[in-house]
């Protein structure tokens, strides 16, 4: 069953940003700066933590994850923004 996660992250050095905002792109889809939506699977948020671990400066950099729950409608109702809509890209596989 996959979770939702939201991932924060405040890191300082601009290299090492752009780095984590790629690995981010990979996991989930930005919500905010520096801000993602992720609905992991257990092994997915393993995964996600450990290429995160690699990349920041842990005495420099900080990376929250808050489970909200089950990636269901609950976990949707459960975050409400004001404002301007998310504009979700649309994710498209090719198949070879």
């Amino acid at each position: 069953m996959r979770n939702r996660y939201i991932v924060s992250y405040d890191i300082s050095d601009p290299r090492r940003w752009r780095q984590v905002y790629r690995t981010m792109r990979g996991f989930g889809d930005p919500i905010q700066y520096s801000v993602f939506q992720c609905d992991l699977l257990p092994t997915e948020r393993v995964l996600m933590i450990e290429a995160l671990t690699e990349i920041i400066n842990h005495r420099e950099d900080r990376v929250m994850i808050i489970d909200v729950g089950p990636a269901d409608k609950r976990a949707k109702r459960s975050i409400e923004m004001l404002g301007r809509k998310i504009e979700k890209e649309e994710k498209i596989a090719i198949i070879v």
